[in-house]
């Protein structure tokens, strides 16, 4: 994501005219200069679906909200995380 948004960056520069952008043409090599973080972003994406980076990330959320749902469904049952009864204390 991080390279899209610097890619969107150059090209903004770029057509608002705005530092060494603006000098940039678009029909020289110069558009390299604008379009690498696209092709880097790419590359980025592909990667991560081909080793399961994403996958892993999505199944890692969706156990954390599992767990925290169960320990406050828990809680307000009056059990501890391990789904055991919390002792009272005997009033004098």
């Amino acid at each position: 994501m991080y390279f899209v948004l610097l890619g969107l960056f150059l090209i903004v520069c770029n057509l608002a005219g705005v530092g060494p952008m603006a000098e940039w043409d678009w029909n020289s090599l110069d558009i390299f200069k604008m379009l690498w973080p696209f092709g880097l972003a790419v590359i980025w994406w592909v990667w991560a679906d081909q080793t399961g980076y994403n996958k892993r990330r999505e199944m890692e959320k969706i156990e954390n909200k599992r767990t925290e749902r169960r320990v406050s469904n828990l809680a307000a049952l009056g059990m501890d995380k391990h789904g055991r009864k919390k002792k009272r204390r005997a009033q004098p």
